[in-house]
């Protein structure tokens, strides 16, 4: 009787033990870190999703109605064969349903994905790059569900850890953007002239109804991520082993030029058009494993906050920020941290402005292992979760998104007048509208851009007609040249440069000559891009004078892209070392002298 009572005793501690290692295991261990995250004073932190809505979240977009479209890992680490064949991750879309700024409705919007690595919604579609392809995932029926799916690129490459594409992005020049890493090697049709045929990293970009693909920078790094733009088009990225790890150096942010070349040497790089050394990284990492990047649109975190970077540092276990400031023909920055948590198994992969002005960071939680030098366990049962970052005691806006003004039948002058909107979310999606009237809202936006007095609001005005083919838009353009603003006219040069409008081709030979080496820069790669031989005289005078090595890559590029050997070959009598120096690049990487 007595060893019966011991042994039941012992069965029942059994138990016990077991439901709390249960519990531990199951609750305790998967319980996203939300206890041991730190923000600065004055800010404030919650989770706003996690299981079961959405178990390991990577990477989410909001579409225009506030709902939020986030790619959920299977915690699979399988072979990316069998990823691809098995199709194991999905697409979740969330709602907060009743305002609180807590998620609390949850739809598989897409299952059977590949590895999902970026999600971008644009005109009424989520795009979603999961190597080797980019789809477009489609609700045509309103019921939450992706019915439609669009291969929509193919990037034919899937190498060992699936890091071949990442993205897409929209820009504000209303290209789609997105980043080959890997080095697999990739071919792309170029009318009228032979294959074009790579394996290093690169940003690229199409228009969302092109086909024509375009390399926009070129590098030896291995892992190129995410891609924002500033106010003025500069497009800034996150990317991994720029250089091998030395001195605590690996990883890092660029300001990715048009043309440049960077990362490591590296032979995927050979062949590729250079313009003397590889350009320079913004600010460096280490080990840091660099991913989600955002710009920080609104005012609500307060003036000092606006249009600075937010960076999610993988193998940290933080979110940096990180503060432009002009030099020269580029930046100088400066980095701070933001939100730090101790947890070994946080792992920030995404971070994006909500349209309230908080801002919104994605933990994946502790499954990613594949190819992760720093992840030495997969974890898929330490679950993931969404933050919301709010500033205390900021003023709550009302109708964030606008979705109480009414967008239908609305007049393109009072759509334009919505350009200057303190609601970046009204203003983006006031742009959009706009593009899509097309040369009928042409007028409007010339109007607001002679009458307005707000920068933002004329900037805006240039964003939106560099989505509008046409001459009309074209010549809008041109005027934004002469605008009173700096800013103004930088995003000005990046409208022309993107649609090589020869049109405005005496106003780029005057700020070469007179703009800030900003606006210099810009102008020579629109230079380069439209090729016409009158300016190599002009780009051969400026490379006189002593410059950045940003400004000097541009003046060159436009060179090489022009390609006039006659003219280039000009420059090497001149008296200047820099002109001679620019020429001679020129003439050896330009096709035609070759």
């Amino acid at each position: 009787m007595k060893s019966k009572l011991i042994y039941g005793l012992l069965t029942g501690l059994a138990a016990v033990v077991m439901a709390c290692l249960v519990y531990w295991y199951v609750i305790v261990r998967s319980r996203p870190p939300e206890l041991i995250l730190k923000v600065p004073d004055g800010f404030e932190v919650e989770r706003v999703a996690g299981p079961p809505l959405v178990d390991r979240p990577i990477v989410a977009d909001f579409d225009e109605l506030g709902r939020l479209y986030v790619a959920d890992s299977s915690g699979s680490n399988d072979k990316v064969e069998i990823q691809l064949q098995q199709k194991p991750h999905r697409i979740v879309r969330l709602e907060d349903t009743d305002g609180d700024g807590r998620f609390d409705k949850s739809v598989v919007f897409a299952d059977k994905m590949m590895f999902p690595e970026g999600t971008m919604w644009f005109d009424g579609s989520l795009y979603v790059a999961a190597p080797p392809s980019i789809w477009k995932l489609t609700d045509t029926n309103g019921d939450g569900i992706a019915d439609q799916r669009e291969e929509w690129f193919q990037g034919k490459t899937l190498t060992t850890c699936a890091n071949d594409l990442h993205g897409p992005y929209l820009g504000l020049d209303g290209w789609i953007y997105w980043c080959k890493g890997a080095f697999g090697k990739q071919t792309y049709e170029r009318p009228g002239k032979p294959p074009w045929v790579t394996r290093a990293a690169h940003i690229f970009r199409r228009r969302p109804g092109d086909s024509l693909v375009e390399p926009v920078m070129t590098g030896g790094m291995d892992n190129p991520v995410d891609v924002t733009f500033t106010p003025e088009g500069e497009r800034i990225l996150t990317a991994t082993f720029f250089q091998h790890p030395e001195l605590g150096r690996r990883d890092g942010l660029i300001h990715a030029i048009y043309g440049g070349v960077y990362g490591k040497e590296h032979d995927v790089i050979e062949g590729h058009k250079r313009t003397g050394d590889l350009l320079p990284v913004l600010t460096h990492y280490g080990p840091a494993a660099p991913c989600g990047l955002t710009r920080y649109a609104s005012r609500v975190f307060g003036a000092d906050y606006q249009d600075n970077l937010f960076a999610c540092l993988f193998n940290l276990h933080k979110v940096t920020r990180h503060v432009l400031e002009p030099s020269g023909a580029t930046f100088k920055i400066h980095d701070s941290d933001f939100l730090v948590s101790s947890d070994p198994d946080f792992h920030p992969t995404d971070v994006l402005e909500d349209a309230d002005g908080s801002l919104l960071v994605v933990n994946t939680g502790g499954w990613y292992k594949l190819c992760c030098p720093t992840s030495q366990l997969s974890k898929p049962d330490v679950l993931g979760a969404i933050y919301r970052i709010r500033r205390k005691g900021a003023p709550r806006i009302d109708d964030p998104r606008g979705l109480k003004l009414g967008w239908a039948s609305i007049l393109p002058a009072d759509l334009a007048k919505r350009l200057d909107d303190p609601r970046p979310a009204v203003c983006n999606r006031a742009i959009h509208q706009l593009a899509k009237r097309g040369n009928a809202a042409v007028s409007a936006l010339a109007e607001m851009l002679k009458t307005s007095n707000s920068v933002g609001a004329r900037r805006n005005v240039v964003w939106a007609l560099t989505q509008i083919e046409g001459n009309e838009a074209r010549a809008e353009v041109r005027l934004a040249l002469s605008d009173r603003d700096e800013s103004v006219r930088q995003a000005a040069l990046h409208s022309v440069s993107a649609w090589r409008d020869a049109g405005g081709l005496p106003q780029l030979l005057q700020l070469l000559k007179t703009g800030s080496p900003a606006l210099q820069r810009v102008a020579a790669e629109a230079l380069g891009r439209i090729g016409d031989q009158r300016a190599v005289p002009e780009l051969l005078a400026t490379a006189s004078a002593p410059h950045d090595s940003i400004l000097d890559h541009s003046l060159t590029y436009g060179l090489i892209e022009i390609a006039d050997p006659v003219g280039a070959a000009a420059g090497l009598q001149a008296a200047s070392s820099n002109t001679r120096s620019a020429a001679l690049i020129a003439l050896d990487q330009m096709e035609e002298a070759k």
